[in-house]
């Protein structure tokens, strides 16, 4: 292979979640720059569709199809739209993440802790099945945005932590399960980034100072520094990864 090969993704369709903004925006222009057809979802259309102006202004490929990854519901229904136009999955982005709560986990309340739960563990494990019997014949790819917290749980966020230490697991499992059907599954696990998801953390001097003290590189990252290690495990470049988890964090976690 030469190093263009490596990263091609002409005639593969990816379907990124949490695509409108933060690190799946960033994954989706990349993955589009690589040549794949990009399915943008996030919960609103008129926001997917103006990220999918935004590729096809820079000479990519996109489609705009809204779903709410916490509701099994709008799950089937984006597969169900995307058969209808043609589309399969040859590469999944599990992006999409909720976190409505930050706090003393004594305090946290039930109804925080279901939609947690339900977008960031249920959400995934039924994107990555529908999408699996969509490439069990073909192959394909997986690619689980998790987090550092998935390792070190952060306090104020214990839940969110703990959804993210699952995704981990479920990504080893789904890749020892797919991997006959050739279907890759790796996890991404950024650290503090700067999108309007963290701007708890990175809005509060006082929260962000200790945070960047425990970061070698003494920074937050931004999302298109996530990005690329999305779409390398996306690439022929990873055709001998699955089951792993790398973490894109300045070193956090060293």
């Amino acid at each position: 292979m030469t190093i263009d090969t490596l990263f091609d993704l002409r005639g593969q369709t990816a379907l990124v979640t949490g695509a409108s903004r933060g690190i799946g925006l960033a994954a989706a222009r990349l993955l589009a720059s690589c040549g794949a057809q990009v399915i943008v979802s996030s919960r609103r259309q008129d926001a997917c569709e103006a990220i999918v102006a935004q590729i096809v202004g820079d000479g990519g490929k996109a489609v705009a199809i809204a779903a709410h990854i916490g509701e099994a519901q709008s799950i089937e229904a984006l597969f169900a739209q995307m058969a209808q136009r043609g589309l399969s999955p040859d590469i999944l982005v599990n992006n999409a993440a909720a976190n409505p709560y930050f706090g003393p986990v004594p305090d946290m309340p039930m109804a925080a802790f279901d939609k947690t739960v339900a977008v960031n563990v249920r959400g995934y494990f039924y994107t990555s099945q529908l999408a699996a019997r969509a490439m069990r014949e073909r192959g394909g790819a997986i690619v689980n945005v998790a987090s550092v917290n998935g390792r070190r749980a952060a306090p104020g966020q214990a839940v969110y932590s703990m959804t993210k230490a699952a995704i981990l697991s479920m990504t080893e499992s789904f890749a020892r399960e797919l991997a006959p059907s050739g279907i890759r599954v790796n996890a991404v696990l950024p650290g503090l980034t700067e999108t309007k998801f963290a701007s708890a953390l990175t809005g509060d001097p006082e929260i962000l100072k200790p945070l960047l003290r425990a970061i070698p590189l003494g920074r937050a990252a931004q999302p298109e520094e996530i990005a690329p290690m999305i779409a390398f495990l996306c690439s022929p470049a990873a055709s001998y990864i699955t089951g792993a988890s790398f973490a894109v964090d300045g070193g956090y976690l060293a």
